[in-house]
């Protein structure tokens, strides 16, 4: 895989998750995520939790949503206020309120969205090319 298409399979993945297509975000982000190490990985993996997370949620899995936005939450703590392109401080306040509201069993009327502040460049150190 290549540089390059490490970044339109993440930009595909953020598309996808502003479009809360939550799986199939899931699906783009975890293909970056295999060829990933630290510190990219734990980055990816917060996406992939808020994503499966949203995905439990429009299920009505709760209990799911509540434990997959929690472990987002735990790894994107040293990605803060920004990383790689990506607001991850706004997305971190938008999953905390999302999950709050979820599990006092309320409801909200949209998903939060994830803003980037420029081109995601890439994997530091890939796996495998």
């Amino acid at each position: 895989m290549s540089g390059v298409d490490n970044r339109e399979l993440f930009q595909r993945g953020i598309d996808l998750f502003n479009a809360e297509e939550f799986f199939e975000c899931h699906e783009f982000l975890e293909e970056v995520w295999t060829f990933s190490q630290e510190p990219d990985r734990w980055f990816l993996q917060a996406l992939i939790h808020f994503a499966v997370g949203f995905y439990h949620h429009g299920r009505g899995n709760r209990n799911g949503a509540t434990r997959q936005l929690r472990k987002g939450l735990r790894k994107i703590e040293p990605y803060l206020p920004e990383w790689d392109g990506v607001n991850t401080a706004e997305i971190k306040s938008e999953v905390r309120e999302r999950l709050e509201t979820i599990e006092a069993r309320r409801t909200f009327s949209r998903y939060p969205r994830i803003s980037q502040t420029g081109p995601w460049p890439g994997l530091r150190s890939p796996l495998r090319t």
